[in-house]
């Protein structure tokens, strides 16, 4: 969600490529049917997303990442060193942490996008 969301209000920036992936991903693994859902509800279509796991490659070829919890963050560059610097969380501003609501209820879904929206909208702000 917060993949497509990013994407849709950046998409006047031609220049930023927004992608995803995990950490603990399910490889090949389309996204959930709630938040395919939400997004649809938007008219945002999520369908062709397959999880992939995060590689050497995509974080060095990124100049921002966003995650979704500290633990990822402290994950990431305890992995890589290289990434310190440009790894935050996607509620950095709001000091936030946003709970992967997979496997959970829609609301949990629907709990996790107002997190995602408000997060964004501060990252959309100082990324124009």
């Amino acid at each position: 969600m917060a993949e497509a969301v990013l994407r849709d209000a950046l998409k006047e920036q031609e220049e930023i490529t927004v992608e995803s992936a995990g950490l603990g991903a399910m490889v090949d693994w389309p996204a959930a049917e709630h938040a395919e859902a939400l997004m649809a509800e938007r008219g945002l279509d999520i369908s062709s997303h397959r999880a992939r796991q995060l590689t050497p490659e995509l974080l060095h070829a990124a100049d921002l990442i966003l995650v979704m919890e500290s633990g990822h963050k402290k994950a990431i560059e305890a992995d890589d060193a290289t990434a310190r610097g440009k790894v935050f969380r996607l509620g950095e501003w709001r000091e936030t942490e946003i709970d992967d609501p997979f496997q959970k209820s829609k609301a949990a879904f629907v709990e996790a996008l107002v997190e995602i929206d408000a997060s964004i909208a501060d990252w959309v702000e100082r990324l124009k």
